[in-house]
């Protein structure tokens, strides 16, 4: 299973793209930014898109990619998302204002774009997917995701989402076997009492999530998220918490920094 790095920056610059991963060419989680990069030919292979939440760096190509694609396809594009999520899309975005209303667009009973509204602790089974919908800690409704391939099978690749501490995440992931875990660090220490306020994390909230892994095998533990403005400030900050783990005589993470146009492939078991 292939997992394409569309984007991973909490915000836009030169070169930085907001969230958004391709799974296999077929699946996407989040539509941030870096949607814009994909090829025409390749975002009419997109057949399902999984939100984490609402917010614009996380949703801001949805609508474009939508009217990009529609005329080409047979078949509606499928959004999945909170319940939440999806009445904010039809409020504020697909509202015959801002954007067209693609759900009735050409027909109620033909359309361009489908809802389908999840809740946490779904399992759902796409295209050879196993897609969890996992808990997430946030000023909006929100998720985190755990991914594997069914055939052939892989272990899973977890996604945060964005998300403040968050214990009931960990309760579910430590129980899966994991080859790969994205989780956000949006902002540097000096910026921890906004990072508190708009329920994400810093690096000492990631150290502290981070002291919740129960595995006893080592997995590659990617940061995602970062504010341009502090990615300086962030990477010192989070080599850091290895530093101590070493000063306490414990085995360091393996930490790992996301970029646009990285691929993370998870092998077969």
């Amino acid at each position: 299973m292939k997992i394409r790095v569309l984007g991973c920056s909490g915000t836009i610059a030169r070169d930085c793209r907001t969230t958004s991963f391709l799974i296999d060419d077929e699946i996407l989680i989040d539509a941030g930014t870096g949607v814009g990069d994909l090829e025409l030919s390749e975002l009419i292979k997109i057949d399902d898109i999984f939100l984490t939440h609402c917010h614009l760096d996380h949703i801001a190509a949805l609508p474009l990619m939508l009217d990009a694609v529609a005329s080409l396809r047979n078949t509606p594009v499928r959004v999945h998302g909170l319940v939440e999520t999806i009445q904010s899309l039809k409020d504020h975005i697909f509202n015959n204002q801002i954007w067209p209303d693609f759900s009735k667009i050409p027909s109620i009973n033909k359309p361009f774009l489908q809802y389908h509204p999840l809740n946490i602790g779904d399992v759902l089974n796409i295209k050879q997917k196993k897609i969890h919908v996992l808990p997430a800690t946030h000023i909006v409704p929100a998720t985190g995701y755990a991914v594997k391939s069914i055939k052939p099978e892989t272990n899973y690749w977890i996604f945060s989402g964005d998300t403040a501490h968050n214990p009931d995440f960990w309760n579910t992931v430590n129980q899966m076997p994991i080859d790969a875990l994205v989780i956000e660090t949006a902002f540097s220490e000096q910026e921890k009492n906004i990072a508190m306020l708009s329920k994400h994390l810093s690096p000492s909230g990631l150290e502290e999530e981070l002291s919740y892994i129960k595995s006893s095998k080592s997995y590659p533990i990617y940061i995602t998220h970062t504010k341009p403005a502090a990615i300086n400030r962030i990477f010192v900050e989070v080599e850091a918490i290895n530093k101590r783990r070493v000063c306490a005589q414990l085995d360091p993470y393996d930490i790992r920094w996301l970029h646009t146009g990285q691929v993370i492939e998870l092998p077969i078991i």
